[in-house]
């Protein structure tokens, strides 16, 4: 598999990355977890991306693969120390939940510590930065990365505290592109994109029961791409896989999955590499035609 280097750290990482979100939300086993995390690694991949909120996924990549522990590099996140909903930027409390993350992953390290979502007015407070820089002091982690969008985001990457930006950018959700990317890039900064494939909010006529899909879905409704109508769903979804791998800047894309034999399907889905010129322009110019300015990045 690809790798590219991350922004100005040490790590060469591989263009798909693992995310742990559903492993965890989706109640995956142990056993299923196991042959998912091993499959991928086989592959190829080596980046894996969790947080703290995701239910059990941190337990579950350290109760299988912690002795696999040089084969990947480990990030997570950090704020959200009761779950999803819940936030404490205090540094006591992120200090205390990047200690339970080391606990739970079965690592005395992470490669990457992320703060996760929070607002501008909290980054510009400083204090959560400053938790995060204590943890590298401490050793628990070698870089430190911001994972959120929009205007937080823009002051992330410009605040220069980060080694690494973590947003969503796919065929729906492309304000980053504009927003965001080109200082990352000017700053050298390592680059993870989020829901890289819009969470395939397309392989529904209907609107998604799910609620975290239907912004996609609404604005693909809107945007009708013509890759979408003309090809089947997988080559549907490997055109928009590769768009956000086509996105200058960008060295790894975050896919979560529960389905172990998932990982070889996604390295065939990139094999063809990035999209030519053409039909990457195809894609931005109609964004910018149809997307108005409330289309902002989705956390």
């Amino acid at each position: 598999m690809e790798k590219r280097q991350l922004g100005q750290t040490d790590m060469e990482v591989s263009v798909l990355g693992f995310g742990g979100a559903e492993i965890g939300f989706q109640g995956a086993t142990e056993e299923t977890v196991a042959r998912l995390l091993e499959g991928a690694l086989d592959a190829g991949l080596n980046v894996i991306d969790t947080g703290e909120c995701y239910e059990g996924s941190e337990e579950l990549i350290g109760q299988t693969i912690a002795s696999r522990r040089t084969d990947y590099h480990l990030f997570t996140k950090c704020g959200h120390p009761r779950g999803v909903g819940s936030e404490d930027w205090s540094p006591s409390s992120l200090l205390e939940s990047i200690e339970r993350s080391l606990r739970r992953l079965r690592t005395d390290r992470l490669d990457l510590i992320q703060l996760h979502s929070c607002s501008e007015p909290v980054l510009r407070k400083g204090d959560a930065i400053a938790a995060l820089q204590t943890a590298r002091e401490k050793g628990y982690a070698r870089y430190l990365g911001y994972s959120g969008d929009g205007q937080a985001a823009r002051y992330a990457v410009e605040s220069g505290a980060f080694d690494t930006l973590q947003t969503s950018i796919n065929i729906a959700d492309q304000e980053a592109i504009d927003l965001v990317l080109p200082i990352a890039r000017e700053k050298n900064m390592g680059v993870i994109a989020k829901r890289p494939i819009a969470n395939v909010a397309w392989k529904e006529s209907h609107k998604p029961i799910a609620s975290y899909h239907h912004t996609y879905w609404e604005r693909l409704n809107k945007l009708r791409y013509d890759f979408i109508r003309d090809q089947p769903l997988e080559e549907s979804i490997a055109h928009a896989l590769r768009f956000t791998l086509s996105v200058p800047g960008v060295h790894t894309a975050i896919v979560g999955t529960t389905k172990p034999e998932r990982w070889q399907e996604n390295a065939k889905l990139i094999a063809e590499g990035l999209l030519s010129e053409a039909q990457f322009s195809a894609i931005r110019e109609r964004w910018e035609e149809m997307a108005p300015a409330s289309w902002v990045g989705q956390n």
